[in-house]
């Protein structure tokens, strides 16, 4: 069975958010073998002077590579990354564990994004849009995606 990775900068902290992954999480495990491995995102310290966008997408950064490990299929979710349809994205999870991929992790960075060094070390980048969504939001939509691309794949009914 697939095993899928979630690395993302930050909590969920509404209980909305924390439901919706839940959700999803359950389903998926029909599907493939979830974790969800969160980094701590970097605090700027009120009345201090301000750490440039550099050092914060370090520090995450460095957060962020102790929850890949070394053999996984690297997904980051950047902007300028490749866009799938529905069916794409399918196709391409699909693809990958044709070709013997079993571990699969995808990244979703801070409000900043990603250090360089992830985005260098990724296998492939993936752009859900050219919008900006809350890191939390983003986390929830990635999870429906993924599953819809396993529905999609084994030609089960799905919303559309």
């Amino acid at each position: 069975m697939l095993e899928i990775t979630i690395a993302a900068v930050g909590k969920l902290k509404e209980k909305y958010w924390r439901d919706a992954s839940a959700e999803y999480a359950m389903r998926l495990g029909r599907y493939c073998r979830l974790s969800i491995a969160e980094a701590e995102d970097e605090q700027t310290p009120e009345g201090k002077r301000s750490v440039s966008p550099q050092v914060i997408l370090a520090r995450e950064g460095a957060r962020l590579e102790k929850l890949i490990r070394p053999c996984t299929f690297l997904i980051v979710l950047a902007i300028d990354g490749k866009r799938f349809s529905s069916e794409g994205f399918s196709e391409k999870l699909a693809s990958l564990k044709v070709s013997g991929v079993s571990h699969i992790t995808f990244v979703i960075g801070g409000s900043l994004g990603l250090s360089p060094e992830i985005l260098r070390r990724a296998d492939l980048k993936v752009s859900f849009s050219d919008m900006t969504f809350p890191h939390q939001m983003m986390r929830v939509i990635l999870l429906e995606q993924i599953y819809r691309a396993f529905r999609i794949e084994r030609g089960e009914p799905y919303h559309k």
